[in-house]
């Protein structure tokens, strides 16, 4: 797979979720994510508008489904979402239901392994269960609490590589990643390269990053999209 450049949009103010979009697309950014706060915050109207703004662009709706997954994955698709996330601690059945939806509608599902036990058991069930994408990720509050209690702070980075051989489907790498570690995952066999809180947005704020983040932004999509294949490690061997 050819390595992708995703922004998370984890705004609350749509008019700024979209000017950051603007930006990120002039820039060569190829994925938008409505973030779990701008869902928070505008639902399907922040969907809607990013499908309205930018047509033909691929939209994820990072709704982070814990149950309800028919209907929340359904609810998106026809708001214009491409791509739909649920997480792997969920029960069994919400992931069929969302992978149902999914194949119903038209949409990827993207299956997310935060606070997975066993991370690397939790992006394989994810694949078995039929997700066409894993997120490995490590929470906000999950680094911030470990953090402050003065332990190493946690990263994808420490599992990437294993995640990523437990599966054929394109894996992404979420949490507390510097922009030079983002920008390595290609590396590890992770193609999706997410930017978002606190690389793009203030990740206590809520708001975009203060800076030339178009000229960042562009400089991320140059290397990024220079790594050419990024071959998935099972199906490679």
């Amino acid at each position: 797979m050819l390595p992708v450049v995703q922004i998370s949009l984890d705004l609350i103010d749509l008019d700024e979720a979209l000017a950051t979009a603007e930006l990120a697309r002039r820039a060569g950014v190829d994925w938008l994510e409505a973030g779990t706060p701008l869902i928070i915050a505008e639902g399907m109207r922040g969907v809607r508008a990013l499908r309205e703004r930018f047509p033909g662009v691929p939209i994820v709706a990072d709704l982070k489904t814990m149950d309800g997954g028919y209907l929340e994955a359904e609810m998106m698709a026809r708001a214009g979402a491409t791509h739909v996330v649920v997480m792997a601690r969920a029960h069994e059945e919400t992931l069929k239901f969302v992978v149902k939806a999914g194949r119903d509608h038209g949409v990827k599902v993207m299956g997310d392994n935060l606070g997975c036990p066993d991370m690397v058991a939790g992006a394989r069930q994810l694949e078995d269960l039929g997700c066409d994408f894993v997120i490995h990720h490590i929470g906000y509050d999950e680094r911030r609490g470990i953090a402050a209690a003065g332990r190493r702070m946690p990263s994808p980075l420490d599992q990437l590589r294993a995640v990523v051989a437990a599966v054929r489907v394109p894996v992404q790498a979420v949490g507390g990643l510097t922009l030079e570690q983002a920008m390595r995952t290609p590396e590890y066999g992770a193609p999706l390269v997410v930017i978002g809180a606190p690389l793009a947005v203030d990740a206590d704020a809520f708001k975009t990053a203060a800076g030339d983040l178009e000229g960042t932004l562009r400089l991320i999509c140059e290397r990024v999209h220079g790594y050419g294949d990024v071959p998935s490690s099972r199906s490679s061997r």
